[in-house]
């Protein structure tokens, strides 16, 4: 399989490790001082760039006919639009805010968790999320999916970063050294706590689910999620 790297900086030079340990050949590692030449010679095209530039990566691979897995966080105020294009250009598409395979099976755990805890009202809900000094949007993209799916499966409404009200979730962010990646939800009473956590211990967890989901995709037409690719 024939990939086209969209964003070659740490993340991206993973997931090149990886993709070619699997057998796959990389045809195009995009930064921002070079082109989309090669773009149309690749398979499949993973992006994980920067949030000004996601949009214009992942529009270029409808345009030219290749499927694209998007791993690029703080653009989702476009999402809508990109989906629109995914449609008429007969494409196909994931974006995710954690490839980890164990992040998405953690996401189906918090919403089943969070489905329980709906039922006690003398438990309020907290997140944390802690991450690297150089990771540019505050709260994750993990820990917005995390607080969505909160949202979706209780009478919880919001997320803040701000003192939260009744029916408000609070995340607090950490910006530490070299963090990969921590989450945690924690649902706290006045005699005891419920936590789940999940921690990255390096950055190869992402890149391998992202690979995992370029394979899956190859062949496909329309929008997907990793649930679709991992049968959660």
């Amino acid at each position: 399989m024939k990939i086209a790297l969209l964003g070659y900086g740490k993340m991206g030079q993973v997931i090149e490790r990886i993709a070619i340990e699997r057998g796959h050949e990389i045809v195009l590692k995009k930064d921002e001082n070079n082109t989309f030449d090669g773009l149309s010679n690749a398979d499949v095209a993973i992006d994980f760039s920067v949030p000004s530039a996601a949009v214009s990566n992942i529009s270029s691979c409808f345009h030219a006919n290749v499927p694209v897995i998007s791993g690029t966080t703080g653009w989702l105020e476009n999402y809508e639009e990109m989906v629109q294009l995914c449609s008429e250009k007969k494409g196909a598409f994931i974006s995710s805010s954690n490839f980890s395979l164990g992040v998405n099976i953690f996401f189906e755990i918090n919403e089943y968790l969070a489905k329980i805890m709906s039922k006690f009202d003398s438990y309020s809900v907290g997140m944390e999320e802690i991450h690297h000094t150089q990771k540019l949007d505050a709260p994750s993209g993990t820990a917005i999916s995390l607080a969505k799916g909160i949202i979706e499966n209780s009478l919880y409404n919001k997320w803040t970063l701000e003192n939260a009200t009744a029916n408000e979730i609070h995340i607090e962010t950490k910006r530490i050294g070299t963090v990969p990646g921590t989450h945690s939800v924690t649902y706290n009473s006045a005699v005891d706590a419920i936590e789940i956590r999940h921690t990255a211990h390096n950055r190869e967890g992402f890149a391998l689910g992202a690979v995992i989901a370029a394979e899956w995709i190859v062949g496909k037409e329309g929008v997907f999620t990793m649930k679709d690719v991992l049968e959660l």
